[in-house]
């Protein structure tokens, strides 16, 4: 298959796009390496795919109309698995403008250069994050999620009703992926794991906010990869059973799917930790804080509708995937320092 993956450099990117070359496909990378965090990181991320054959990258911005034109123009794709987007809940609070420049100028771009050259199916990232201030737990793709309490989570949720547009309009198959609290090697600088391992090792004192008692379903990033490419393998299908009258927030009488990708076993902030301290065999000095605007106290994710499509199911325990992260974090940066 000829695939294109946008967000290669990024850390769910990198580790795609790694999975797909490792099973023959040819792979085309996009990234625009900016510095929201290290760009060495994503170089040396990028580095790795450079080792396979049928990997291709071009640096551009997927807002740029023209470079993604000469993108989509050598040759159809089977699949488009866009992953590019401005991260982070917190970011969004002080940095707006980034968060609709990429997330929603950039979507719309690929999902017209995908209409245009007929891609057979556009799988994109969504985040836990749209569920907002839904607190039934699990989340569930049947329940509404039009209460964002982050400008980020907001700009996902459009992401969601864009594609569904083009899905209805156009035929353009169309699946979102609803990630939960994805963490493990390679991971981003901003995110709790790596904020957490470089403070003990440097003996500082770490935030722990709402007092360690949030609980997050932590997913590890192999598994995301396998459902992503699972369902990147299936071209969302009209569900015949649709109904109007009574609409389905998950499935529609277009060809559009959202699924939720996690864990289904959350576990709080301050287990987390206790597992990372086990891990890099050092203790941790907790700053305890109030809870952040634009947090949630806690998700879980509801994945039966994603195992019935793909027949997917989690399989990283969280002591497991820590002791995965923690050993290629003192192996990447006892050499990067």
């Amino acid at each position: 298959m000829r695939i294109l993956v946008t967000g290669c450099a990024g850390f769910i990117g990198m580790h795609t796009a790694e999975r797909l070359l490792a099973r023959g496909d040819e792979v085309m990378g996009i990234d625009n390496i900016n510095d929201y965090y290290s760009p060495a990181l994503k170089r040396d991320r990028l580095a790795r795919l450079s080792l396979h054959q049928n990997f291709r990258f071009r640096e551009a911005d997927i807002a740029n109309k023209v470079a993604m034109e000469e993108v989509f123009s050598v040759a159809p794709f089977d699949a488009v698995i866009h992953l590019a987007a401005q991260a982070g809940v917190r970011y969004s609070i002080t940095n707006p403008a980034v968060y609709i420049h990429s997330n929603l100028d950039g979507f719309g771009v690929i999902l017209e250069a995908c209409r245009q050259h007929h891609a057979k199916h556009l799988v994109f990232a969504s985040t836990s994050s749209v569920y907002g201030t839904n607190a039934q737990l699990p989340f569930s793709e049947h329940h509404t999620a039009d209460h964002p309490v982050s400008l980020y989570a907001a700009t996902k949720r459009a992401n969601e009703l864009m594609a569904h547009s083009y899905a209805h309009l156009f035929r353009l198959p169309t699946t979102g992926l609803r990630f939960f609290t994805v963490y493990g090697p390679w991971g981003r600088p901003d995110m709790a794991a790596f904020l957490f391992a470089r403070a003990i090792m440097a003996g500082e004192p770490i935030d722990v906010f709402n007092q360690g008692k949030m609980a997050r379903d932590f997913t590890y990033v192999d598994d995301i990869v396998e459902a992503v490419i699972r369902v990147a393998d299936q071209p969302a299908q009209p569900d015949p059973l649709f109904d109007r009258a009574h609409p389905d927030s998950a499935t529609s009488d277009a060809p559009w799917r959202i699924y939720n990708i996690g864990n289904h076993q959350p576990a709080r902030l301050d287990t987390f930790i206790a597992e990372l301290e086990r891990c890099l065999g050092k203790p941790a000095m907790r700053r305890l804080l109030p809870m952040q605007a634009g947090d949630v106290e806690s998700t879980c994710a509801d994945v039966s509708d994603l195992s019935a499509a793909v027949d997917f199911a989690p399989r990283t325990p969280l002591a497991t995937g820590i002791e995965r992260f923690a050993e290629w974090y003192l192996q990447y940066y006892s050499q990067n320092t």
